[in-house]
């Protein structure tokens, strides 16, 4: 019974990988996979399985876990759904235009520096996956053929991440220490910057050997009726308050300490009012407003988010993460090859509970504040997720929104993640070491 869950997960995760060849959908393999993981969970415990917090006697203990990890997978698809329903309203008012006709290069190795250190930057501002939804929507602009969108696109993924990693707000794991007082934000930014840049220069430089000439831009589509034409007014007021609510998120954070959701639920509700003050005087079927942005959303890659969250929180209700930290430190203890294994770990369950794990497993008493294992931890948990698309919430809202193939990720990104992913751990052994 002991290793139901994990054969069950592998499994899973076997279907997700191989999503064309058995033209199975990686949104059903996905949910699937959640369902039967914590199915077994409360198979076990009528086995007698050792669970953490459980007892013969404590009724609907599987109920309360579920319900309790919920909320925060909840804030997660909230976030994501809003997060789409702003990148999509300025796409319908074509605000993402204004960006693109500034974009006259077509080199690829130009465009892709260019693009990557954009996602970088703008992932620590914002967070790797709020950036990640921005740039696959400016991609689908810019990029028409199928190969390029989707090297760019893992580009994207590898940018995102390691721009995450250095700023306290950039990547989910980062804000988890920065709350936790495992690390302070100045501190986080000073040490792990270099490790990130050279995280994604590495990767930029292989690339530029590999990519050769120019880029072909997707057609543009035929002109809209008179009526439904878009205003350079709009499409800037657009851009402006759809951007401005995603960099308002981490403001709002700070100042109420509600969770990002609101905030972004926030930003979705002004565009809403001005959006329907915008289309009143438009056709009663104008594809601007937010009902009928609504209806574009990819629903399938939010069911995918919810079936491998859930299945992640079964494993983490059943003490297998957690054991599997403690093992990592029985076995090896050294603080570098303890974090490199998280970090690769995590291109295959979340982060997230592997960090979490990690904090309860070394007190400040042990590492303290600032010291080079959080500081690791905090590189190596938001970089490695870049080694596997489904790795970071950032990998999965691209492979969603872009319909990039797993097997494909692994074959012409997986291996440049790597190669960043253990330079930033070299470069910062070698400043710190």
């Amino acid at each position: 019974m002991y290793l139901l869950m994990p054969v069950l997960f592998l499994l899973g995760y076997l279907l997700i990988a191989l999503e064309h060849p058995i033209k199975i959908d990686k949104s059903a393999s996905a949910i699937l996979t959640g369902v039967v993981c914590w199915t077994a969970l409360v198979i076990g415990m009528g086995y007698g399985m050792e669970i953490p917090g459980y007892s013969p006697g404590t009724e609907h203990f599987a109920e309360h876990a579920l319900l309790e990890h919920l909320s925060d997978i909840a804030s997660i698809l909230f976030f994501l759904m809003g997060a789409m329903t702003i990148v999509e309203l300025i796409d319908a008012h074509e605000g993402f235009a204004t960006i693109t006709e500034k974009v006259h290069s077509t080199h690829k190795v130009k465009l892709l520096w260019g693009l990557s250190f954009l996602t970088f930057f703008l992932s620590a501002a914002l967070d790797n996956l709020t950036t990640s939804i921005v740039m696959a929507a400016l991609l689908r602009k810019l990029i028409k053929d199928r190969e390029d969108l989707w090297f760019f696109a893992g580009m994207v993924v590898i940018a995102a991440n390691a721009g995450g990693a250095w700023s306290p707000i950039g990547d989910v794991t980062t804000i988890m220490l920065w709350i936790g007082g495992q690390v302070t934000a100045l501190n986080i930014v000073k040490e792990v910057f270099l490790p990130s840049i050279v995280c994604l220069l590495i990767p930029l430089a292989a690339s530029s050997f590999m990519l050769k000439g120019h880029l072909e831009r997707p057609a543009v589509t035929g002109a809209p009726d008179d009526e439904d034409l878009v205003s350079p007014f709009e499409q800037n007021l657009i851009l402006v308050l759809g951007i401005g609510s995603l960099l308002f998120v981490p403001v709002f954070k700070s100042i109420t300490h509600l969770p990002p959701f609101m905030g972004i639920l926030l930003g979705l509700g002004v565009l809403w009012v001005v959006t329907e003050l915008l289309n009143t005087n438009r056709m009663h079927h104008s594809n601007r407003t937010v009902v009928a942005v609504l209806r574009r959303i990819d629903v399938p890659s939010v069911l995918f988010f919810l079936g491998i969250l859930l299945a992640v929180a079964a494993l983490e209700t059943a003490g297998y993460l957690e054991e599997l930290a403690t093992v990592l430190d029985n076995v090896f203890g050294n603080l570098y090859i303890v974090n490199i294994l998280i970090g690769l770990l995590s291109s295959v369950v979340d982060n997230v509970p592997l960090v979490a794990g990690a904090m309860g497993m070394y007190p400040l008493s042990v590492y303290p504040q600032d010291s080079d294992f959080w500081e690791l931890l905090a590189y190596c948990a938001g970089t490695g997720g870049s080694v596997l698309i489904i790795g970071s919430a950032a990998g999965v809202a691209i492979m969603g929104i872009l319909k990039i193939d797993f097997i494909w990720y692994l074959k012409r990104i997986s291996w440049l993640a790597l190669l960043g992913y253990f330079g930033g751990v070299a470069t910062y052994y070698l400043i710190n070491g």
